[in-house]
């Protein structure tokens, strides 16, 4: 059986990291973009890992440029920007694809767990979230309209 333990991310420095290390977390993973309708969800994201984290909670972002180019810089601008107007201290990954040929192999396994809307194997826009439970499995897919702050009682019920 597949976890996200079996899956290796980069993070924006060019690190690797390997997701076994995530084993007995709660995360939430997210495709994010800087200049979307929904990148104030940043905010909401960073005040739940704030609330959460010393319980195990954590949010890993991952940039996505694939919905009308809405994340064009690199990773160390996108990175900035998330610090400087969102107060960011959660980890961001490398910008990555989430749907295609070239799709990020973690988000290719979240979307067959989790598949959205009327059973699509496709993320349809930025801030698409999946929550992780403890043991790395995909307890649940939420829509990029969800707000953060709705995911909280989700969270507490794994905590």
């Amino acid at each position: 059986m597949t976890t996200i333990a079996d899956f290796t991310v980069v993070n924006y420095k060019g690190e690797q990291i390997d997701l076994k290390q995530k084993l007995g977390k709660i995360i939430l993973v997210v495709n994010t973009a800087s200049k979307c309708g929904f990148t104030p969800q940043y905010e909401g994201l960073e005040e739940l890992f704030q609330q959460y984290r010393e319980q195990g909670f954590e949010v890993l972002a991952f940039p996505c440029n694939q919905f009308g180019g809405q994340e064009p810089g690199n990773p160390s601008e996108i990175a900035e920007f998330c610090k400087v107007n969102f107060g960011l201290t959660f980890p961001l990954m490398e910008k990555v694809d989430v749907n295609g040929d070239d799709a990020s192999p973690l988000f290719d396994w979240m979307k067959a767990e989790k598949p959205g809307l009327m059973g699509s194997k496709t993320i349809k826009w930025n801030f698409t979230k999946f929550l992780i439970d403890r043991e790395g499995n995909v307890v649940k897919r939420y829509a990029p309209t969800d707000a953060p702050k709705s995911i909280a009682k989700d969270i507490e019920k794994l905590l």
